[in-house]
């Protein structure tokens, strides 16, 4: 039974994740934990779990490094919380989010589960293999999505527009299912030609983009 956790690192993610296990009762503390768990970067895991005495459990959270960086610890498992987190909220922002979950056997497997239940998440099983691709999509939804408010509001203030009035569109678009409206739906294949003649116009370092992401829209509706 794990009771006693030690939580290395206090950044965005760790930060939240102590401030869970702590609203649900659990001991933080360095002493002869049950569990050590590395919310520290990717970079950063190998060469803290070496320097860890072996015994207790081990996890990381993170979504891309196998469980070979936790090195020659036993009880090794995998906790991602899929999720894009703030220093400036707290651990609700676990609340109601997915988590991915991984371990070297059907014992740490349950660990890991327990964990991310604990913390609020929705855990599913992810093979260490497939790492890679998971995180792939994890960033185009989250990091990617940073790049086309970016790109889109550039667009608005050239025309003259706020900026900020995209925001509420883009949080529709989530909650309507990621439902596809606009020229491409409906076949407006004129109105595509505008867009791309205003983009050469006013920001041509956009037109690479825009044709990326158009051809990878009608891929999606074929």
């Amino acid at each position: 039974m794990i009771e006693r956790i030690d939580v290395i690192g206090s950044g965005r993610v760790g930060s939240a994740v102590s401030a869970r296990l702590l609203e649900r009762g659990l001991t933080l503390t360095g002493e002869r934990p049950d569990l050590v768990l590395l919310c520290v970067p990717d970079r950063a895991i190998a060469d803290v779990a070496a320097e860890i005495a072996t015994g207790p459990g081990i996890a990381h959270g993170s979504g891309a490094t196998p469980l070979a960086a936790l090195g020659p610890h036993g009880r090794r498992f995998g906790m991602h919380p899929l999720q894009t987190f703030t220093l400036r909220r707290g651990p609700e922002q676990l609340d109601g989010a997915w988590a991915a979950v991984s371990g070297e056997n059907g014992d740490a497997l349950a660990a890991a589960t327990w964990l991310a239940e604990t913390l609020g998440l929705r855990p599913f099983p992810l093979d260490d293999e497939r790492r890679a691709a998971y995180h792939a999509g994890a960033a185009v939804a989250s990091n990617y999505l940073v790049t086309l408010r970016h790109a889109a509001g550039s667009l608005l203030e050239a025309a003259g527009a706020p900026p900020e009035a995209l925001d509420p569109l883009m949080r529709r678009v989530i909650e309507n299912g990621f439902e596809l409206t606009g020229p491409i739906q409906r076949g407006d294949w004129e109105t595509v030609e505008r867009h791309l003649q205003a983009i050469h116009d006013c920001r041509p370092e956009l037109d690479p983009l825009y044709r990326v992401l158009a051809d990878a829209t009608v891929a999606a509706v074929a």
